[in-house]
């Protein structure tokens, strides 16, 4: 029988025209091919009477699925004016508008047709894999029954009408495309995203069509008022967004080569990471955008933030340009991707919300208050580079306030179906410092791997497109080759790097021969160096001719001279761009006046900023969101140049002149404002110190001079010389020079910032010099000078790090702890100090007090503990593998979930020490007392011990784990174990 819509639509017509609704339609395959017919009829204009015989055949508009689907597309016609049409011919007609109900029922059915036939008519990659197959018997017995399924009650017009996803019609309606599509060959997953698309679509349509009967449909156009006109005004600015913003990112070439980020990407590898922020290494790695979809598309992981980790060049700025336009291509609108730099974000407000309001700023945000509460639409934000959100907000509470702003935000966006949205973050690992045990607990959190050889085989076959084969496998064979050195191979793993390595080796500029001895560092160096020197002498060459020169005006030399004077300014201005300003001031202050007047030239000549064109000679770009500004394509380069530019001064400070030369060119008034200049900005990063060390010892600096110059400096500091009232106060000096570029700051925490960089470059000089014999006395550092000479001072370093403090009680262990590895602390005081994370590895502790120290998750890894007080410190999950604590003091110490795995523990006091869950596999615990210490569960496998190694009144002994059937037999371990056991039944 026809349905009650088609007969109520149509009874009102009987005026007109004499239709037979109470006869059984054909139905099926006939009435979709009516529908068919009826929505060209209504497009060339045809009156009731030449639509009759369509009429009296249609069951209900939804019979066209039962058709082959490809024709839904195929006929080329519209479905709109089959709703829009009908009720407009039907007010003419009678002068009385169909119910609401009828007229939202008609309009909901053609709209969700018309999204069906636009998606496919879109996405020719699906309807090409759609046989010609017809409706089978049941689906099209679902499609004539389908009204009978659904009631309306008072609220149904207006909810379908206001969030047609969330009607009970869209669920029967996407039962039924669901089994068309998989009746015509597609998959199931496939058919179940590809009819949420063409649902989550629908209201747009629908919308048109009410925009279409506006002036004659009033029930139909009340419900929305004149929002629909915003609606579509939204949904066009979306579209446009997508257009503009999305869908170009891969199609961008690849900083100034010939080719797009789509021609060279391939999908890396991730592996999760802990909530310890440990990547766990004994998973199974998985493909970076298949991790993503799943996740993402994972109803049961909706309150879960997709965390990406990854260190620099690891192509995660890349992989969201990618992943965002796939969004766009394969999921939109069930997810609508937004891609935001967090670095580019100006204005961070208390609410989120207007955070992300403030970085996306196009109209459908700016006109639609709540753009973030339409049941229509929900977005996919990927907020990119979360560690230079911290560069820019400088203070990793803040960095930790935005990440978990940013867990509550998909808290709440699971908990409520008017924000159904997802947040995708990356950035790098070492910003996390500090704040890892503190990280929200809603983070599916991966780290990405460096790539192995099948996904570096993919990445050869795209480079091979762009340089033909040949060369390609010159390259391959290069990094083959047992001449290649095993860390450039290491360097092949990273997707920056091995384009740059590829890139010089494709313009001859790559020799194994400069790779010799080099460490990674050192590699590292070698491979910017060369890629400066062909940035300045071979990519733009025509003829044999650099046209570098002509281009920027600026020869090699004076162009060197400016990017690295920029990447120290890029660095020092806490973000990944500097005001050309601030680079020009300090480019005429060093006496490069000859230099900005070349610049203005050219900016006079070309009619642009010649500053600009230079620095875009290595990479550089203007700061999207900061006027005047330049921002390296890769922060890598920056920190490479601002590492260049600082050895250049350091190795300055070390000249010497005079017949004997023993007096320095550089004054100690100007080398102690050099010091201030150059690192009196924030603390130092780990890639910067790496590029440094590297270039003071390719370059051949005096590293004895430089050591001599910067531990005069640092005794000066310590006694708070600089910042006490003399003629010019330097830290105040520099204040005032960063104000002047925008750059907040203060004189004391200049005064702090400058003084730890110094004790960085001191403990990685002394480190150098520990791996050569002759430089090893004279490159010695120790915080509180010589242990055991008149001069030590055994509270000097706990001064320091309290002095430090003073805006960040853990701003010592923050800037300096990653530094500590191989440090002399030999005899320090260190009581009650804040080590928490500290790289310590290989650190001289021995006779250190550290009592009540936190120490928890440092790395004590083969230090030397050897008599240290370390009583009642915390060493929870500290790392002491083959540390030396013998004779050390860990009376009260917590040691619970302490790796101490053979570790030296002989005659070592752990009197009431707490070793739950320690493992101390392989520890020698000869002489060591234990009395009353807490062992439950602690691993004592291959232990060495001894009749002295006292046991007595022991805690949970009895539930220790692996101990050696030798230790079993003991007398006195037995009888330990029985008196743990016995106490254990007692308290119970």
């Amino acid at each position: 029988m026809a349905s009650k819509l088609w007969r109520n639509i149509w009874r009102v017509l009987n005026t007109e025209i004499e239709l037979n609704l109470s006869e059984t339609v054909k139905g099926g395959v006939e009435s979709g091919k009516a529908v068919l017919e009826i929505a060209k009829a209504l497009q060339e204009n045809k009156d009731a009477k030449e639509l009759k015989p369509f009429i009296e055949n249609i069951d209900s508009v939804l019979d066209v699925l039962n058709s082959p689907l490809g024709k839904v597309a195929g006929a080329g016609l519209p479905f709109l004016p089959i709703a829009t049409g009908i009720i407009t011919f039907i007010i003419e007609k009678t002068r009385q508008e169909p119910t609401l109900e009828d007229e939202v029922q008609l309009v909901a059915q053609v709209a969700y047709l018309e999204s069906l036939r636009r998606f496919l008519i879109y996405h020719p990659e699906i309807s090409e894999k759609l046989t010609e197959t017809e409706a089978s018997d049941a689906v099209q017995k679902r499609i004539q029954n389908l009204d009978e399924e659904i009631n309306f009650n008072d609220k149904g017009p207006w909810k379908i009408l206001v969030s047609f996803y969330d009607s009970p019609w869209r669920e029967k309606f996407d039962e039924i495309l669901i089994e068309r599509f998989k009746e015509s060959g597609l998959a199931e997953n496939q058919a179940k995203i590809v009819a949420e698309r063409v649902s989550r679509s629908t209201h747009r349509y629908m919308k048109e069509a009410v925009v279409q009967v506006k002036d004659n449909a009033k029930k139909l156009a009340g419900i929305y008022g004149y929002g629909w006109q915003q609606d579509l005004e939204v949904y066009g600015s979306i579209d446009n967004y997508l257009k503009e913003a999305i869908a170009t990112k891969p199609q961008e070439k690849v900083f100034d080569e010939n080719f797009t980020f789509r021609q060279i990407y391939v999908p890396l590898e991730v592996k999760p990471v802990n909530s310890d922020g440990k990547v766990e290494q004994t998973a199974t790695p998985q493909n970076i955008e298949e991790w993503a979809k799943t996740i993402l598309l994972d109803e049961k992981k909706d309150k879960q933030v997709l965390f990406i980790q990854a260190g620099p060049g690891r192509g995660k700025s890349v992989f969201c340009r990618m992943f965002a336009d796939w969004v766009r291509q394969e999921l939109h609108p069930i997810y609508t991707p937004i891609l935001i730099r967090l670095r580019d974000i100006r204005n961070f407000a208390a609410n989120i919300d207007e955070t992300l309001a403030n970085a996306v700023g196009r109209d459908f945000v700016t006109s639609d208050s709540g753009w973030l509460t339409d049941h229509n639409t929900r977005f996919l934000f990927l907020l990119d580079g979360f560690d230079e959100l911290l560069l820019e907000r400088g203070a990793s509470n803040e960095l930790k306030v935005f990440l978990d702003q940013v867990a509550q935000f998909q808290k709440q966006a699971a908990e409520n179906n008017e924000r159904s949205h997802r947040v995708l973050i990356t950035g790098r690992p070492l910003a996390l410092y500090g704040i890892e045990r503190l990280m929200p607990p809603n983070l599916e959190r991966v780290s990405i791997l460096p790539m192995d050889d099948e996904i570096q085989k993919r990445w050869f076959e795209k480079w091979q497109t762009i340089v033909a084969q040949e060369e390609t496998e010159k390259f391959r064979e290069f990094l083959r080759s047992q001449e290649c050195p095993k860390q450039v191979k290491e360097l092949a793993r990273e997707p920056l790097l091995l384009y740059l390595l590829a890139a010089m080796h494709r313009d001859k500029q790559l020799q194994v021969e400069m790779f010799a001895n080099a460490d990674v560092g050192g590699a590292k160096v070698s491979v910017y160096e060369q890629a400066l020197e062909w940035v300045l002498e071979k990519q733009r060459v025509e003829e044999g001719k650099n046209l570098n020169p002509e281009i920027t005006k600026l020869g090699p030399e004076d162009l060197e001279i400016l990017l690295a004077e920029a990447g120290l300014c890029v660095v020092q201005s806490g973000g990944k761009y500097a005001a050309i300003k601030m680079i020009e001031d300090r480019l005429l202050k060093q006496g490069y006046k000859e230099l900005q007047d070349l610049i203005e030239n050219a900016r006079q000549n070309k009619r642009e900023d010649g500053l600009k064109n230079a620095l875009a000679a290595f990479y550089l770009k203007s700061a999207a969101k900061a006027e005047n500004s330049v921002e390296f394509f890769h922060k890598s380069f920056g920190e490479f140049l601002c590492a260049k530019r600082m050895v250049e001064g350091l190795e300055d400070l070390t000249e010497k002149t005079g017949k004997r030369r023993k007096t320095y060119v550089v004054s100690d008034e100007e080398f102690e404002w050099r010091v201030y200049d150059l690192f009196g900005y924030s603390s130092l990063t780990v890639e910067v110190v790496e590029y440094l060390m590297a270039l003071l010892v390719k370059n051949h600096v005096e590293l004895v001079v430089l050591f001599e110059r910067l531990h005069g400096f640092y005794l000066d500091w310590c006694e708070g010389e600089f910042i006490e009232e003399r003629e010019e106060v330097l830290p105040q000096k520099k204040t005032r020079q960063l104000w002047q570029w925008g750059i907040e700051s203060g004189q004391r925490r200049v005064d702090i910032y400058t003084g730890l960089n110094v004790m960085i470059l001191l403990f990685k000089l002394h480190r150098y010099g520990r791996s050569q014999e002759e430089l090893r006395e004279q490159l010695h550092f120790h915080p509180c000078g010589q242990y055991g000479s008149e001069d030590f001072e055994e509270t000097k370093l706990l001064r320091i790090i309290g002095y430090s403090q003073c805006f960040g009680i853990n701003n010592f262990v923050e800037i300096v702890g990653k530094f500590l590895r191989d440090a002399d602390l030999s005899g320090a005081n260190l009581r009650d100090s804040n080590l928490r994370d500290a790289n310590l590895s290989d650190a001289d502790l021995s006779g250190a007090n550290l009592r009540d120290a936190d120490l928890s998750d440092a790395d004590l890894s083969d230090a030397d503990l050897s008599s240290a007080n370390l009583s009642v410190a915390n060493l929870i999950d500290a790392y002491l593998i083959g540390a030396n604590l013998s004779g050390a003091y860990l009376i009260g110490a917590d040691l619970r979930d302490a790796n101490l795995r053979d570790a030296n523990l002989r005659d070592a006091n752990l009197r009431d020490a707490n070793l739950r869950d320690a493992n101390l596999i392989g520890a020698n615990l000869r002489d060591a007392t234990l009395r009353d210490a807490t062992l439950s569960g602690a691993n004592l496998s291959n232990i060495k011990w001894d009749n002295e190694t006292n046991w007595s009144n022991t805690i949970g002994l009895h539930e220790a784990r692996g101990v050696p059937e030798d230790l079993q037999q003991n007398p006195e371990f037995a009888a330990a174990v029985a008196q743990s056991k016995a106490a254990s039944q007692q308290q119970q």
